[in-house]
This record gives C-alpha cells, structure tokens and sequence, in this order.
C-alpha cells in the first residue's frame, strides 16, 4: 500500500504539472493517470487502495466544500440567492428527465430503469467546478455579478436533487417507493436539515475554538473531523430522517466565514494547502473507477444520449439566469461551468447494476461514458471561456 501511495503522488504531480504547461487543467491528467495505472488500466495499484477508495473520495470532496463554504459571505449569497437556487433545480430536472424520455424511447428501457440512468446522469460535480470557481473567486474575477458563488451555491444543491429523484426510481425499481411525487417531498427536507445540521456543527466549533486555546493546524483537523462525522450521520439517519450533508460541510464553513471572517481567511489559506495533496487522490480515485472498455461499450448511442442531455441541461441553466443582470457571454460561461459529471457517476452509477436491473450494465457504462466525454470538455471550455468572460 505505500509503493501504491509513493506512485499516485509521484506520478500524479509530475503529470499535473505537464498539464498545466501545456495549458490544460492539473486535475484532467490525474483523472487520466487513474484510468491508466488503475485496475482497469495496468493495475498498478494496491487493492487495499481500492477498498478505501470511496473513503478516501469523500474525505477529499468535503476539503473541496469547506474551502468552497470559507469562501463564501452573507453580501455574495444573498445577491445570488434566487438564480443559485434555480440552478439547483431547473438544469438538473430538464437533463434527467430529457434523458429518461430519450432512453426509455431508443434504448426500451423500462420507467424505473430510464429514470434511474437520467439522475445518474444529470448530477454535476462539485470536484471539477469547486476549485475553478473557487480559483475565480481569489482572483477576484467575476464577483462584481457573484458568478463563482452563484455557481458554487447551485451545483451543491443540484446534487442533492439528482440522488434524491435517483433513490426514487431506485425505489420504484425495488418496489420500495411507488409515488415519485411523494418522494419529492423529500428534497426540500433533505435541503434544510443539511442547512441545520451544517449549523448546528459549526457553532459547536466556534463555541469550542472560543473556549479552549487551539492552534490554526488544530483547528483545520477538528472542523474536517466534524464535517466527516457530519457526512456519516446522513448513512446513519437515511431511513429516520434526511439530511443534505454535503450541503451541511459547506454550511460550516459558510458560517465560520460570517461568525469569524479572519479565521475563516486562516483556515481557507491552510485548506488550499491539504487541497493539493486531496486533488491528486480525489481525481486519481475516480479515474481509477472509470472502466474505459464498458464505456466503449456504450458508443455512438451512449454518447448521442450524454449530448442530448446536455443540450437541455443548457436550456435550463438559460432559464434559470433569464431576470438576472448577466450577458450572453457570461450566461454561456455558465452553461459550460455546470456541464461536467465525475464525481456522482462514479459513486452511484453501478447501484443499478447491482439491484439486479437488465439494464444495469449498460446504465454504468454510459456514467462513465458521461465522465471520459463531460469532465474534460467542461474543464477545458471553463478555461477557456473564463478568459474571455472574465478579462483583467
């Protein structure tokens, strides 16, 4: 396991750094070094590597999240609030159901099936879009109009909608859920216990930063420890009550910026630091469950499917932004930032396989189809597009 550990951070580092010579995205190389060294790949790694790999996905995806919420202040939230809130919904309804309509009709593919493929499909992910918002921001570069919070503050609720209209195909599948309308209902839930939850734990934080002397480094360790604990109380209390936890570990950052601005500019300034050991497992973690021969699999169908989706996914994010002050150019930068899937597909693609559904294999191989096809077209046009978008 640690020659394992020595070559992911080895190789990983020295291809980000190829990448961003050549002008392109860091991560894009590291997503690609784990298909190649992979399991699917030359099976260079550990297998003890791969039974911690989702593990080790979500411990980096809250240290993506806590830097998004330290980022993030009352003024930048409440100009945004009403689109950001549209984002998370409009987008990710018009792609899902897009898709399902589109493979139920071409693929036969029954409701629960089509229904299940769609949601998989449609989530956005926060790993892709986070830090590059998250790199606008510092620069300064589109906070006049609060473009990076506004797409930050979207993307996580999209994902809370996408697994939580996927559970209820899946539902429908197992004959567990019979009423998708019902499970709806659950969104919004799921939404405000997150924004509680994240609440609750970060003033306990700040509570027991005032009360004991911690230093900076100690902090940092004790919010990630929180937020961990945060994420598992959601598998702890799916079938009692619903909890957005993600959404929560951004909450707590959120707050810690509103409650204690300069020590949120600490720990940001120490989370950007840990953020460039995560990026390289985080992406090279998900590269490592990409099976790049079932995406082949897929084909011309698969990928015609992805783009049709896409094609909505557009329609939604141009409607969501129609009353705000923002121009076309800045407007298709949006579109292009909320257009890459990785992180969701990965975790959640094979769960209909495994439920035993017939179309369960070809269900994961257009989720990874839809992670080769969308993570680096979306990285590479938001740099591209940023550019010229956000001039100066």
């Amino acid at each position: 396991m640690a020659i394992s550990l020595a070559i992911i951070v080895l190789l990983g580092i020295i291809i980000h750094q190829l990448f961003v010579k050549v002008k392109l995205p860091g991560f894009l190389g590291i997503l690609f070094l784990g298909m190649a060294i992979g399991p699917y790949g030359l099976d260079w790694i550990d297998e003890t590597i791969l039974n911690l790999s989702e593990d080790l996905r979500k411990i980096a995806l809250i240290i993506i999240l806590l830097r998004a919420g330290l980022g993030l202040n009352r003024y930048a939230l409440k100009m945004v609030g009403k689109p950001a809130v549209r984002l998370g919904f409009l987008p990710l309804i018009a792609e899902g159901f897009t898709i399902m309509l589109v493979a139920g009709y071409f693929l036969e593919l029954s409701i629960s099936e089509a229904g299940m493929l769609g949601f998989i499909v449609a989530a956005v992910s926060p790993a892709v879009i986070v830090p590059k918002m998250l790199s606008y921001m510092k620069s300064g570069k589109g906070e006049e109009k609060g473009i990076p919070a506004m797409i930050l503050a979207g993307a996580s609720i999209d994902d809370v909608v996408a697994i939580t209209i996927f559970s209820s195909f899946a539902g429908i599948y197992t004959g567990e859920q019979l009423n998708i309308a019902g499970h709806l209902i659950v969104i919004p839930l799921s939404i405000l216990t997150g924004i509680l939850a994240g609440l609750t734990v970060s003033l306990s934080i700040l509570y027991l930063f005032k009360k004991f002397k911690i230093r900076h480094t100690k902090k940092l360790l004790v919010i990630l420890a929180m937020a961990i604990f945060l994420t598992s109380l959601e598998d702890i209390l799916e079938n009692i009550v619903p909890i957005s936890s993600l959404l929560g570990v951004m909450v707590i950052g959120i707050i810690i910026m509103e409650r204690k601005s300069s020590l949120a500019m600490e720990l940001s300034a120490r989370f950007e630091k840990v953020w460039v050991f995560a990026e390289i497992f985080l992406f090279f973690l998900v590269g490592m469950e990409v099976n790049f021969y079932l995406a082949l699999d897929a084909g011309l169908i698969g990928t015609g499917l992805i783009f049709t989706g896409l094609i909505a996914r557009s329609a939604g994010v141009w409607l969501s932004l129609i009353k705000t002050k923002l121009s076309s150019k800045e407007k298709g930068f949006c579109i292009l930032a909320y257009s890459p899937k990785a992180t969701v597909q990965a975790a959640i693609g094979s769960i209909p396989l495994t439920l035993g559904a017939p179309a369960g294999e070809l269900i994961l191989a257009i989720a990874v189809l839809s992670i080769i096809v969308t993570a680096p077209f979306g990285a590479i046009s938001m740099n591209i597009a940023g550019k010229k978008v956000f001039r100066g």
